[in-house]
């Protein structure tokens, strides 16, 4: 029997590029010059990252966190975001927050190019739908550079989240950070995407 070389292996498939990026870079983005001015097309606004953050600092005990919080934390976000978290270290003393200088007191996951990208497509049309009592998200979240901030209460809102298997629950923020962008560009792009914003009456 002849042996298989590696020459023989089927090529892997490339995975499929985010569909959310394609309609902006086809759809959306070209429209920014009538709109906003931007001509230029390395001008115009781009996704530069998707962040995720747990604060873990109110399950601190003696300034460590119990083993179970911080598995879990980090679980849900490697489950939702494909990547393992970082644990982020208390910089400095906060005796009003009963935390102290070396204390680990959030996870933290960044998500960059397509990772980022399919991201945002499951918290548009996957994850906000989820939200119990949902009336849309606020316009006005985004700060001075266009970036913009939310939270959720809990990870029940993400579909691979089994509830029955967690043994506490936590909320996170997601920061949606752009470059070249306004607050007023940002709301447009995200709006032409599908971005659940509450509606004005």
């Amino acid at each position: 029997m002849a042996s298989t070389t590696d020459t023989d292996a089927v090529p892997e498939t490339p995975a499929p590029p985010a569909r959310l990026r394609v309609r902006y870079r086809e759809e959306i983005a070209p429209t920014l010059a009538d709109r906003f001015g931007r001509t230029n097309p390395m001008s115009w606004p781009r996704l530069e990252k998707v962040v995720l953050n747990v604060n873990m600092g109110r399950h601190l005990e003696n300034n460590k966190l119990p083993a179970n919080v911080k598995d879990q934390v980090t679980a849900t976000l490697t489950t939702v975001s494909g990547q393992k978290p970082v644990i982020v270290i208390a910089r400095k003393s906060v005796s009003n927050f009963k935390v102290r200088e070396g204390a680990e007191t959030a996870a933290m996951v960044t998500l960059r190019g397509d990772r980022a990208w399919h991201f945002l497509d499951r918290l548009i049309n996957l994850v906000t739908p989820r939200i119990k009592d949902f009336r849309g998200l606020s316009e006005k979240a985004f700060d001075a550079k266009g970036n913009y901030s939310m939270g959720l209460t809990e990870q029940a809102v993400f579909p691979e989240i089994d509830m029955g298997k967690v043994g506490i629950t936590h909320g996170m923020h997601v920061n949606l950070v752009f470059r070249n962008s306004t607050p007023e560009i940002s709301r447009y792009v995200l709006g032409e995407l599908g971005f659940p914003f509450a509606r004005k009456d």
